[in-house]
């Protein structure tokens, strides 16, 4: 089932040259902007050095810097007479990033590819979306409210928290979708437990989970406490929010919008453009957005990119799930380490919950890492076998990061939950 099938299914060569009009289009109008302008002129770039795609390279990278560094409205290509909608991010250091969107980039770009995300997970004017995600400056809420309301779907608005209030219009309502960030969804559906809410009188079906990293086996932890289909969703404010690439119903990779977001993969430490399949992080290019255009925006998102045609008949390119950021990552004693790395570990383990906590620490100028991981309410009662799972569970993970960690199982319940996004990672070293 497509939503824009012309698009969706538009053979490569005729793409690319779709894509190459609205990046020169794009360029042109960025090289207008005093940001651009200097930033061009820094990297000895011109538009008209754009011959074809394979020119792409040539245009300097934008980074997040570079967007707080011209707060508020320094980036928009547009009058702010045209900007109907303003979101900004949720950094916790210096000023936001603040996105304008004109009413087309609304309606045309960002409706549209989150109606195509939608559609692609069967979801159809006969569905009740529950959107748990946060309205406001985060641009979650809104995104998934407007591709919801252009499908013709039935939405309930009700943003993130007030769980019991969610379960009880899940129930009243009928909802068929819910839309949240993948921790909380283990959060409602446990507290729906606790509740002893019979899950027959739940009629979601499926969900769609994003706005943190989750792993394969989270989605499978997801989809066997709860009984849905679980689909990825990608984004981020800077490139439009929700709706930059999206799960099929085949669920192998998310397909990228490449018609209104070009992305590449490079390594991170040089910059060099990467080919089919390698890892490294991920960079988009907008070229069809009129109030904030980006090029080459450094996402700092690791992933992997394929181009072959997916079995859905699609034809856009699809990105690996996140493996994990290049500027969350966490370099304990010189390793690399990746929070998602962790997750996979213990949800390898079915005595385990998928509620844990990476503390790192610095000893006596000597790195530490600790992970407390919560087990099941069965295998806590089973106080003899512990010990082993602790000893099972410290191995796996010395055998998977190449660095000791102190692992410790903690009772079920005893790590703190949240509504919104799961803060994994707690990091007491003064870097």
């Amino acid at each position: 089932m497509y939503w824009n099938e012309r698009i969706e299914t538009m053979p490569l060569k005729e793409r690319k040259t779709l894509q190459f009009k609205r990046l020169k289009a794009t360029v042109q109008r960025c090289a207008k902007i005093p940001f651009y302008k200097e930033k061009f002129k820094q990297a000895g770039f011109k538009p008209e050095d754009l011959k074809s795609l394979n020119d792409l390279s040539k245009i300097p990278f934008t980074v997040k810097d570079d967007l707080r560094a011209t707060y508020p409205f320094g980036m928009f290509t547009v009058p702010l007479s045209k900007i109907v909608e303003l979101h900004a991010s949720s950094g916790t250091t210096g000023k936001p990033i603040v996105v304008g969107y004109t009413q087309r980039d609304i309606d045309e770009v960002w409706s549209e590819v989150m109606a195509r995300a939608f559609t692609m997970a069967g979801v159809t004017s006969e569905d009740v979306v529950q959107n748990a995600y946060g309205y406001g400056l985060f641009t979650g809420g809104l995104g998934f409210h407007y591709g919801a309301q252009k499908i013709g779907a039935t939405i309930v608005p009700i943003s993130t928290g007030n769980t019991k209030r969610q379960i009880m219009l899940m129930q009243d309502f009928g909802t068929t979708v819910l839309c949240c960030t993948p921790s909380y969804s283990l959060y409602l559906f446990g507290t729906m437990e606790q509740m002893q809410i019979d899950r027959k009188k739940i009629k979601i079906k499926t969900g769609f989970f994003g706005a943190e990293p989750w792993s394969n086996n989270m989605r499978s932890e997801i989809e066997k406490r709860t009984g849905i289909k679980a689909y990825d969703m990608y984004g981020l404010s800077e490139v439009i929010g929700p709706g930059v690439a999206a799960e099929c119903s085949e669920q192998n990779g998310l397909h990228v919008f490449d018609d209104h977001f070009i992305p590449e993969i490079i390594d991170s430490k040089t910059g060099e453009v990467l080919g089919e399949g390698e890892e490294g992080e991920l960079v988009f290019t907008t070229i069809t957005k009129e109030g904030f255009p980006v090029l080459r925006y450094r996402t700092k998102d690791i992933s992997k990119l394929y181009f072959e045609k997916c079995s859905c008949g699609r034809t856009h390119p699809r990105i690996e799930r996140i493996s994990g950021r290049a500027d969350d990552m966490l370099i304990v004693r010189g390793i690399n380490v990746f929070p998602s790395q962790i997750e996979t570990v213990i949800l390898d383990i079915p005595e385990l919950e998928p509620f844990y906590q990476i503390i790192v620490d610095r000893v006596n100028n000597l790195d530490t890492l600790e992970i407390q991981v919560e087990v099941k309410p069965e295998a806590w009662k089973n106080k003899n076998s512990l010990l082993e799972l602790e000893k099972k569970l410290d191995a796996n993970m010395l055998a998977v990061l190449q660095i000791k960690a102190k692992v410790q199982l903690v009772e079920p319940g005893s790590l703190p939950r949240t509504e919104g996004k799961a803060k994994h990672v707690i990091d007491k070293r003064k870097l």
